[in-house]
């Protein structure tokens, strides 16, 4: 007949194998790679397709647009609505969040589906997710690849030029239509920023260390920027809507950027996109600081 002491010892023995057992079916669900991904986030659907794991993409966010292919997967919502009824319908193994998101991202850690938190960051951030969602979509080669030669294009074009002088810059990512109010520019921190600094300009607002800024009139006259860039991500712009907006910004004619004309207005989703497109827009914002550069 078995001792207390040696059934207490099985009884333990038992435990352990159930509790490996466990952390076995635990590391595996951490570790396996997704099959079925909702992104709730461009950035990283952009991500996803571009290192091969588009086939594992099963809806994004209404504000999904790029690459083409997503506009025929279901929209679930994006950062203030996310359908999570829909999504947990569609059975995903993987929903790609927002940070800010933590009500949703409990329910579905709850309902055992796998989440990951997206955050803003500079361009060194964008890339070290990109390696992040490739490890967890099972692309870990293609997306250090990818990794590789954005860094690489980056550092082309910043190389591109260098030595030129670097044009006192705001860069101008949002205000009210038809009007010098509601302005939000870049700071001096965050992945404008740094695009910015790529291209080779120098933010007027570079020691404001915040990502977004919402200047007063006031405040653009003392800055004096020497070049406005204002972006836009999808609207396109005819002559009529360059006119415009050029109109508006004359109304700040002590501005140098106005005097001289060096008012520019750039569309294009890789201007606001913190994805594998990133260098594209770089290049957009570079053509108009350098235009000598790239004749």
């Amino acid at each position: 007949m078995a001792t207390r002491s040696s059934r207490l010892t099985l009884a333990i023995g038992a435990l352990v194998v159930a509790l490996s057992a466990d952390y076995g079916r635990s590391a595996a669900f951490q570790t396996a790679a997704a099959k079925r991904i909702v992104s709730l986030v461009p950035a990283v659907t952009e991500m996803l397709f571009a290192i091969g794991a588009g086939p594992q993409v099963i809806a994004v966010s209404s504000f999904d647009t790029f690459p083409p292919e997503v506009r025929k997967l279901p929209k679930v919502g994006a950062l203030i609505d996310p359908d999570t009824e829909r999504i947990l319908s569609l059975r995903p193994d993987l929903v790609v969040t927002y940070g800010s998101q933590e009500d949703a991202r409990a329910r579905f850690e709850r309902a055992g589906i796998r989440t990951f938190a997206y955050r803003h960051g500079g361009l060194a951030a964008m890339l070290d997710t990109l390696r992040q969602v490739g490890a967890i979509a099972g692309r870990v080669t293609a997306a250090s690849e990818t990794a590789s030669r954005i860094d690489q294009r980056l550092n082309q074009l910043r190389e591109r030029v260098r030595g030129r002088p670097r044009p006192l810059t705001l860069l101008v990512f949002e205000r009210s239509p038809q009007t010098l109010r509601g302005i939000y520019v870049s700071g001096g921190t965050g992945f404008l920023n740094e695009m910015l600094d790529y291209a080779g300009g120098l933010n007027v607002f570079a020691d404001v260390k915040r990502e977004a800024v919402q200047p007063s009139q006031e405040t653009l006259l003392k800055r004096a920027p020497q070049v406005i860039l204002e972006i836009r991500a999808s609207q396109m712009l005819n002559d009529a809507d360059v006119r415009r907006d050029h109109d508006v910004w004359n109304s700040l004619l002590s501005l140098p950027a106005v005097r001289q004309r060096r008012v520019h207005f750039l569309t294009g989703s890789p201007l606001v996109v913190p994805g594998p497109r990133v260098a594209e827009g770089v290049e957009l914002m570079a053509r108009v600081l350098h235009p000598d550069v790239f004749r």
